[in-house]
């Protein structure tokens, strides 16, 4: 195991398209929902939701942000448009996470920047929410988005997270930039090629972090 994750005590996990793989069209249907709200909230055809959609993501790390700044959008009705369905046809329980949650000795947290409920239903339906000890949603960073760097020190301020001894996993490489700064080991579930200097790991897939922490994944899963 390399040195640096040994002194690992805390691993933040990402939650959508980290947990899970963005191939399961869960993303794909929370993104439309999104569409459809800003097209309904601003009266606008959706083809122009979506432009707008895509440009407070850009400048303000998610659409309620931007939503939010420019036009005085309540969060709490759009959360629950864009979260509240059931996700169960897109995912199940996945044995193999329960068993590298469960193997990895170090505390573990949800940080994103969707609803906390919306996390819990992501978490119950693959079978894991009991192996976090906290979920931190946007709710309880005051509805800053990842990568504001305050969101981060809000996290860390309810969860007692020491960055220099603790890990960042997230699907955006914009997420970890700030993360990096704070002194956390950095690692990126992509399928992509590209690198970046403030990523420390590239993983396929979340299982790939049995590979990092020396865990026989096929083994504490039962298999064979």
């Amino acid at each position: 195991m390399d040195a640096r994750l040994a002194q690992i005590e805390w691993i933040c996990f990402d939650l959508d398209n980290t947990l899970y793989p963005l191939s399961n069209g869960l993303w794909q249907v929370i993104d439309r929902r999104i569409q459809e709200y800003v097209a309904r909230t601003l009266h606008l055809p959706m083809d122009e939701a979506k432009r707008i959609q895509k440009r407070y993501w850009r400048q303000y790390g998610t659409t309620l942000a931007g939503l939010m700044a420019e036009h005085g959008v309540e969060p709490g009705p759009y959360l629950a448009y864009v979260h509240n369905f059931d996700v169960s046809p897109y995912m199940g329980r996945n044995p193999r996470l329960r068993a590298l949650l469960t193997a990895l000795p170090q505390h573990k947290l949800i940080f994103t920047n969707a609803s906390s409920e919306h996390a819990h239903n992501v978490l119950r339906v693959l079978g894991v929410e009991d192996c976090f000890e906290y979920v931190i949603g946007v709710e309880e960073v005051d509805y800053i988005p990842k990568p504001d760097p305050r969101a981060y020190e809000l996290c860390r301020a309810k969860t007692g997270v020491d960055p220099s001894k603790s890990m960042f996993i997230d699907d955006l490489p914009d997420n970890l930039k700030p993360a990096k700064a704070l002194g956390m080991v950095t690692a990126l579930v992509t399928q992509g090629k590209r690198r970046f200097d403030f990523v420390d790991y590239y993983l396929t897939r979340i299982e790939d972090l049995a590979v990092l922490f020396d865990i026989d994944l096929a083994r504490v899963a039962g298999e064979g």
